[in-house]
């Protein structure tokens, strides 16, 4: 019986070295694509990445045992050799999945390194024992536990570089120097088990040592894992290349890039010109088509007016969709005359008809335009002067153009002042109620009071309400500053009634808002229990838009209050998109004429339709009130044809609790 040590080809395990340390470079690539993505998509990487490196441990731990120089020949055992596979794969799996947690702790590390590390152990004993030999191992249990630890301390260093830079998909120093060091554990721990190892022999066959040789069957084995590791390892390369990619830089409805794509246009390409241009796209009144018709046709929609976007713009330059039904278009060469006529050519565009499932259907859209490098030198300073300017072209009329100017800068940073001073107000005590009183013509008395809302701003003074009520409708504050007044108006005019200062009703503008909870009317319950105001002395004004807004639910609302014994008031009529045909399903007291229609009295139309509307009052048994009156001329004109309620500056302004007490007095006969 003799005793030799296993010699090795240094070549080979030099190779065998660099061939582990690409495979598990390779697949710490892989792995960087796991915190961009989520659930499937992570898996598949994680997944991609374990087999690579599982499979090219193992494939090089084959390398390195024909490294080895024996004095016969060897073959294997083609089950074992498989089965030492399987145990790579998937601690590969493990060890990485651990690896790639967020938020990862030490120790979280050091089970990753040992099971690494375990798992190209247990892989390295199990091949050896596939190995048919003329002869017999003896492995010295030091020697082989020193070979282990090798193996888990080289993994474990492998691991903690790998989290230096682990979310970066291109090249990394340190995922060279962890995929060196995962290298080291499976060459530096083969080399060490087998160097400190004896090979038992019953005798000597020859002075000529032999390279060890695998059968057919396992080389091509090796050489089939190979290739499998170096496929997916490609074509995960491929899918992240030009799937994933496309995935992540457009959007799936409408195959325009998305934000990410304008990012990476904005940083590679758009600052090449002496002068360019952004245009913010917005489409008008988009909400209503998606809730009367439904998303789909809204995104069919959607996907019509990319296409026209597209046309509009040809080669001049890129459109992109924001997020629902927001567009951006970038022209790297264009002056403020092209943007002119570019910013035309796509509203005429967009304002053509539509047929969509057999709806034809019309939209229009408001554009905001801003000018590099006048306006910015960056996205984010152009996006931001764009979008002011779209701002301002919604709120001049829609369907219009507007080039961003300083001025509009002013008045967007006073909107953005005003809306955080706004949600302080309200603890602040800085809204006041004035009341502004409803004439009877005929019979010289007050017959109402219209409640409105004024905001004393500590720094700007009386801030109108024209200003700040579409901001607190925007951010929804309207709805706790309607709860207040509420309760603020139903106990002045309790205390009113009690002081015999006077004895009528007072009206509120509601908003939209109030609607949406379906809890309106235990709202203005609580107020009327509170103050112990009767119900008829109070009355709501809502505008067309709110009634016709989700219509059956408005008027399920409105008939709760009506038969709570609260007074209902149609204000603005004629201004809005009601429809004659539904006005006798709204449970109303009050139509209100619009000032608009007041003011220009003396023009032939506008006088047919104050008639027209107090006629349809008088038929529907309700009572009619002209708002905006100023001179006698008009108060005739209003008793000629019926009217006999008014309001307006003629009989009074909006006036504080304060004055109207006085006023009570010198108008009371």
């Amino acid at each position: 019986m003799d005793q030799m040590g296993i010699r090795y080809n240094i070549w080979i395990v030099l190779l065998a070295f660099a061939l582990a340390a690409s495979a598990a470079y390779s697949a710490l690539t892989l792995i960087s694509q796991v915190s961009l993505t989520a659930g499937r998509g992570r898996r598949l990487w994680l997944l991609s990445g374990a087999c690579v490196l599982g499979s090219g441990i193992w494939a090089m731990h084959l390398v390195e045992l024909m490294a080895g120089e024996l004095p016969f020949e060897v073959s294997y055992h083609p089950g074992q050799a498989v089965l030492s596979l399987l145990i790579s794969i998937p601690a590969s799996y493990l060890a990485l999945w651990i690896a790639a947690v967020p938020l990862l702790r030490t120790g979280h590390l050091l089970i990753s390194g040992l099971i690494l590390g375990s798992g190209i152990a247990a892989m390295h004993y199990l091949g050896m024992s596939s190995m048919m030999l003329e002869g017999k191992i003896h492995y010295g249990v030091q020697t082989q536990g020193l070979s282990v630890i090798v193996a888990c301390l080289a993994s474990y260093a492998g691991v903690f570089l790998f989290r230096k830079l682990k979310d970066y998909a291109g090249f990394s120093r340190w995922k060279l120097y962890s995929s060196l060091f995962i290298g080291l554990a499976v060459t530096g721990m083969h080399y060490i088990s087998l160097r400190t190892s004896h090979l038992q022999v019953d005798g000597w066959p020859g002075n000529k040592p032999f390279l060890m040789e695998t059968d057919v069957i396992l080389l091509t084995g090796v050489s089939l894992v190979t290739l499998l590791m170096l496929a997916v390892s490609g074509g995960a390369v491929f899918l992240d290349r030009h799937v994933l990619e496309r995935m992540a830089y457009n959007d799936p409805l409408t195959q325009l890039p998305n934000r990410h794509g304008l990012e990476r246009y904005f940083r590679d390409e758009f600052f090449g010109g002496a002068s360019g241009a952004v245009f913010f796209v917005d489409l008008d009144r988009f909400k209503s088509i998606n809730d009367t018709l439904g998303h789909d046709i809204g995104d069919m929609l959607l996907q019509e007016v990319a296409v026209r976007l597209r046309c509009a713009i040809g080669m001049k330059g890129k459109v992109f969709r924001l997020g629902g039904d927001e567009f951006l278009i970038a022209l790297p060469v264009c002056t403020m005359e092209d943007a002119r006529e570019e910013a035309q050519h796509i509203l005429r565009e967009v304002k053509k008809s539509y047929s969509i499932e057999g709806h034809e259907l019309y939209v229009t859209a408001s554009v905001g335009i801003s000018m590099a490098p006048i306006h910015g030198t960056d996205r984010s300073a152009l996006m931001k002067a764009a979008d002011t300017a779209l701002y301002t072209s919604k709120d001049s009329g829609k369907n219009k153009f507007s080039v961003f100017d300083q001025e509009m800068n002013r008045h967007q940073l006073r909107r953005m002042s005003l809306e955080k001073d706004l949600r302080k107000a309200l603890a602040r005590s800085e809204f006041m109620v004035v009341y502004q009183p409803k004439w009877d013509s005929l019979m010289n008395v007050t017959v109402g009071l219209e409640a409105l809302l004024r905001w004393r701003h500590p720094e700007h003074g009386i801030i109108s309400p024209a200003e700040f009520i579409p901001i607190a409708e925007e951010t929804g504050l309207i709805v706790p500053i309607t709860y207040w007044m509420l309760h603020d108006v139903c106990g002045q005019n309790m205390l009113w009634h009690r002081g015999r200062v006077a004895n009528v009703a007072v009206s509120i503008n509601m908003s939209a808002r109030m609607f949406e909870g379906g809890s309106l009317y235990d709202v203005i319950e609580e107020a009327l229990v509170r103050s112990g105001l009767e119900p008829h002395f109070l009355e709501l004004e809502i505008t067309e838009s709110i009634a016709m807004n989700n219509m059956e639910e408005t008027v399920a609302q409105l008939s709760r209050l009506r038969g709570l014994g609260v007074r209902v008031s149609l204000d603005d009529f004629g201004t809005g998109f009601s429809s004659l045909g539904n006005l006798d399903e709204i449970p109303v007291n009050t139509l209100k004429i619009d000032q608009v229609f007041i003011r220009k009295s003396k023009m032939h139309s506008k006088k047919a339709i104050i008639s027209n509307i107090i006629a349809i009052a008088g038929n529907l048994n309700m009572e009619v009130v002209a708002e905006g009156v100023e001179t006698p001329e008009q108060i005739e004109l209003l008793q000629s044809l019926g009217c006999r309620v008014m309001q307006g500056f003629y009989y009074g302004r909006p006036m504080p609790v304060s004055e109207l007490g006085q006023w009570f007095i010198e108008n009371t006969a």
